[in-house]
């Protein structure tokens, strides 16, 4: 007897078809992923970075037949298909938005036509365009991705935060062996001297979350991070990684940050 995996339509996402005989090089000068190797029914995560190497967009390349799909935040997809088609210059690359659906499944096996994520293995899988009926929302799926301390856009805005931060050094979004892509000289440095302060954790408490922005403090005194996005019982923070070790609070309630064993094993 099978068991059927949540699924969920992400209605957050969106998709933006990139194709053109040049769509591989024109990528690859851009993004923090490689995708010179990138196969079809292959996913791999990433982001788009300004100069300054701080994230603009996250993003899942979908390989296809005949170029890929971005898989975006369905609020965001216009101003990056904007960008892009700035960044295109002479390049033979089609840029567009797709309105074909993104859905999640994760815990058991959901079948065929499902991809795995590529930043954790029990985030679960990735469709797109699937006749999959949907058995949860996308609420279920952000408890999940929050209960595993993976962080959303919600917590990285735009322009505000280094893609190390957010660990997507961790979570398989950055290949520091490609070539150039906008923002590497900031990312590679920061890897390389180990110069990383902060990083996005996971926290847990009772009740309600504190509200975004509020302070992290230790002993009631020294700022020890910010609250991001949250739900009951759980929110992610930016937190400094030097200022963890006593007591935690935020907006006067105790909270306990935690530390995924996916974080320590990356």
């Amino acid at each position: 007897m099978s068991t059927q995996p949540p699924i969920a339509v992400l209605s957050s996402r969106a998709l933006i078809a990139v194709a053109g005989e040049d769509w591989r090089s024109f990528l690859q000068g851009l993004i923090t992923q490689d995708v010179e190797t990138l196969a079809a029914g292959e996913v791999r995560f990433g982001a788009l970075l300004n100069p300054q190497g701080r994230l603009l967009f996250d993003l899942f390349v979908v390989g296809r037949d005949d170029g890929v799909w971005l898989d975006v935040e369905r609020a965001s997809r216009e101003a990056l298909v904007m960008r892009l088609t700035m960044y295109r210059l002479r390049a033979k690359v089609a840029i567009a938005a797709d309105e074909t659906p993104v859905l999640a499944a994760w815990g058991a096996d959901p079948g065929p036509g499902w991809l795995a994520d590529p930043r954790l293995p029990a985030l679960g899988w990735r469709g797109y365009g699937l006749a999959d009926a949907p058995t949860t929302d996308e609420a279920a799926y952000d408890a999940h991705r929050l209960a595993l301390g993976v962080p959303g856009p919600a917590d990285w805005g735009v322009e505000q935060t280094y893609p190390i931060e957010a660990n997507f050094d961790l979570l398989h979004g950055i290949d520091f062996k490609k070539g150039c892509f906008i923002g590497q000289e900031t990312t590679s440095r920061m890897k390389r001297r180990g110069q990383i302060k902060n990083r996005m954790l996971p926290l847990a408490f009772d009740g309600p979350p504190p509200p975004a922005g509020a302070e992290l403090l230790l002993d009631g005194e020294r700022r020890a991070g910010e609250i991001l996005s949250g739900a009951q019982g759980r929110a992610m923070a930016l937190v400094r990684l030097d200022r963890l070790e006593g007591p935690l609070t935020a907006e006067g309630r105790e909270v306990r940050a935690e530390r995924p064993a996916w974080l320590d094993t990356n």
